[in-house]
């Protein structure tokens, strides 16, 4: 079941909103948790029902190793919980790795050995990657006494959370199950409810308004490259820069309405997003994008790999290690490897530049850090890497610069740099007026996103502004949509 879907909104959620309320005010607080477990794990099966089985079992299979290794490390028995805390981490591994990975790993070794096999046709678990670092986090923070005793209502709750299962936030089990065990976590308070509900249909509307209308725009250049066609420096660069728009719409418009739907629940969500494009270098676009999963990286996988501490040249093997298996946790496919390792490079080399006591100016630091950003969403968007080359051949203007005749007649010195076409094909419609209506939409998104404050910065005046402006817009596109467009986030 998907956020911007008419079932969802008018369906699932009052429903599940109001008998998680209505028990708590006449049963109390366990009752509404039994509820909320419940119409999460029918959230989850509406997708594929016999995947809650899954679900179910990683749970109760994670908080019985979780308890254990609770009580032997602070029974002082560390030896004996470490090797739980590897079985555990293990067994989680091995799963995640056999639904997202096998298939991959298999048609790999075959090409390598020139083997004929038949693909495995593994199906893939929806959220299978977020619910199992959610609970690789438990097993870690139970080892590290860094979690309080829990039961298994408010452990399960917090897994199977409806808000976040599906595609995060990555959120930390000391920081959910403490508000989770709250006696009052199930009293209706207004003003979470009105906040809460402000903050989902903003996101809503980043969804709706604005991240698929600039998928209409990049899917057409990047579907022109995936079948081989040469698309020329506008064609390229346009449609690089619709999918950088269309992803950070996309997944922090997500982020967004996770976050307003837990608040509504008496929750509260770590920040997922701020403003990354607004960067002044690599690592702070790291600690801007996708916050949730960069914190966990570094906690989780960084540091317990030595982090900075042995040395210049295991700092950056790690960082490497890091961000290949980051690339790698997107999806099976080289294409995130590549993404993964052009960021490894990149504060690699922003490590090294910093050490020189170098400093670009603000404003170039900014364009600098944007332009790596976009550059390397080529091979996370693309098809593959002949696509991917594909469009970094556009980008590089080596299919050469064209424009609409129309717009060269406008302005005839654009003449001397670009040849006039009729039209430019693989540019939203392949319309003549294509050109300018794209480009005003590209300059309304990346207006946003580099010069006004994220949702959670705006005062309660501003998020009003900003949803009245919005609020046709997203009923129109949430009744009359020739479809629900998936998150992006889903498939990984």
């Amino acid at each position: 079941m998907l956020f911007n879907s008419q079932p969802f909104i008018l369906g699932f959620l009052p429903v599940a909103l109001g008998g998680y309320f209505l028990l708590g005010r006449l049963c109390g607080a366990v009752w509404a948790l039994r509820w909320l477990v419940s119409a999460s794990l029918f959230f989850y099966g509406w997708w594929n029902p016999p995947f809650v089985l899954l679900l179910a079992g990683s749970i109760i299979g994670n908080y019985l190793v979780g308890q254990r290794i609770f009580r032997l490390a602070r029974g002082g028995n560390r030896a004996a919980a470490r090797g739980w805390l590897i079985a555990g981490v293990a067994g989680d591994l091995g799963v995640l790795g056999w639904f997202k990975y096998a298939g991959f790993l298999a048609s790999n070794v075959a090409a390598i050995l020139d083997l004929q096999v038949q693909p495995l046709h593994v199906f893939l678990p929806l959220a299978i990657s977020f619910f199992t670092f959610q609970q690789i986090m438990f097993l870690v923070d139970s080892f590290r006494d860094e979690r309080s005793e829990t039961g298994l209502l408010p452990y399960a709750a917090f897994v199977a959370f409806f808000p976040h299962l599906i595609a995060g936030p990555i959120v930390r089990p000391r920081e959910i199950l403490p508000q989770l065990a709250a006696p009052g976590i199930a009293v209706a308070r207004s003003e979470n409810l009105s906040a809460g509900l402000t903050i989902f249909l903003l996101g809503l509307a980043k969804k709706l308004v604005l991240a698929d209308m600039f998928a209409r725009f990049s899917d057409v250049g990047f579907g022109a490259a995936a079948h081989g066609a040469s698309l020329t420096f506008f064609e390229a660069w346009y449609a690089a820069l619709a999918y950088a728009l269309q992803i950070y719409f996309d997944f922090s418009g997500y982020s967004d309405m996770a976050i307003g739907l837990a608040r509504m629940l008496n929750v509260r969500f770590p920040l997922n997003f701020n403003s990354p494009y607004q960067a002044c270098s690599i690592s702070d676009f790291w600690r801007r994008w996708h916050i949730t999963l960069s914190s966990f990286l570094r906690d989780y996988l960084y540091i317990p790999l030595g982090g900075n501490r042995r040395g210049e040249a295991r700092r950056h093997l790690n960082l490497m290690l890091t961000m290949l298996l980051g690339g790698l946790w997107h999806g099976a496919a080289w294409s995130f490897v590549l993404w993964g390792a052009l960021h490894g490079v990149f504060l690699v080399l922003h490590g090294a530049w910093r050490r020189k006591g170098l400093v670009l100016p603000r404003v170039m630091a900014r364009v600098v850090t944007l332009l790596v950003v976009v550059v390397a969403w080529v091979p996370f968007r693309a098809d593959g890497i002949p696509a991917a080359w594909a469009m970094l051949r556009g980008m590089g203007g080596l299919n050469g610069i064209a424009l609409p005749r129309m717009v060269v007649d406008w302005l005839p010195p654009l003449a001397l740099i670009a040849r006039p076409v009729p039209v430019l094909l693989y540019l939203g419609a392949a319309r003549t007026l294509s050109f300018p209506e794209v480009s005003a939409c590209l300059l309304l998104g990346w207006l946003i996103v580099l010069a006004l404050p994220h949702v959670h910065e705006m005062s309660e005046r501003a998020r009003n502004w900003a949803l009245t402006g919005g609020f046709a817009f997203t009923v129109q596109a949430l009744f009359f949509a020739p479809n629900v467009v998936p998150f992006l986030y889903f498939r990984f």
